[in-house]
């Protein structure tokens, strides 16, 4: 069923949105409903001279795919804040540990990182899990080794300054390298 105008477009549109909405809903975090719908028609009007005559499948399953792509992104930042936890505790974890006090940490780790800007974020990426030189991170962003250096000692201090005080967790603050 090829596409052709607009008011085609907009008919499929209308036809299936309320049952792709319910789908993705069932299926998708609350904050993600709305761009993983809008994601899923925006990929339906590019490929609108493309789309079966039954277009609800074909919906449903890039609807299906960008879920699947906001959960691996969602992985992704999930694991380096477990990372940069794990990289800045010093020495080896003893088998005694309180778990749960490890579990409290890596939430409240993972809320800190969470409230920092994203360029803060980025800096601190590129140091802890991209084991990146203070040189070569600054090619990555565009600036001066100083410049990096400098924005990498602030996204340190604004990500300890978030964490609690009584929190074990301490991010790497080891100097830029």
């Amino acid at each position: 069923m090829p596409i052709e105008t607009e008011a085609q477009f907009t008919e499929v549109y209308r036809a299936h949105y309320e049952d792709l909405l319910r789908f993705v809903r069932r299926r998708a975090h609350p904050m993600n409903v709305d761009d993983i719908v809008g994601e899923t028609f925006l990929a339906a009007w590019r490929r609108r001279s493309e789309l079966p005559e039954d277009p609800r499948p074909w919906l449903f399953r890039t609807a299906r795919n960008a879920m699947l792509n906001a959960n691996r992104g969602m992985r992704r930042r999930s694991a380096l804040v477990v990372h940069i936890q794990q990289s800045s505790e010093p020495g080896a974890r003893h088998a005694t540990a309180d778990m749960t006090a490890e579990v409290e940490n890596r939430l409240d780790l993972g809320a800190a990182w969470q409230e920092l800007a994203p360029a803060d974020q980025e800096v601190l990426a590129l140091h802890v899990w991209e084991e990146l030189s203070a040189r070569d991170a600054a090619k990555v962003l565009g600036c001066t080794r100083a410049a990096y250096a400098m924005r990498l000692t602030r996204a340190k201090r604004r990500l300890a300054a978030r964490l609690t005080a009584g929190t074990a967790v301490r991010p790497a603050l080891a100097t830029a390298r």
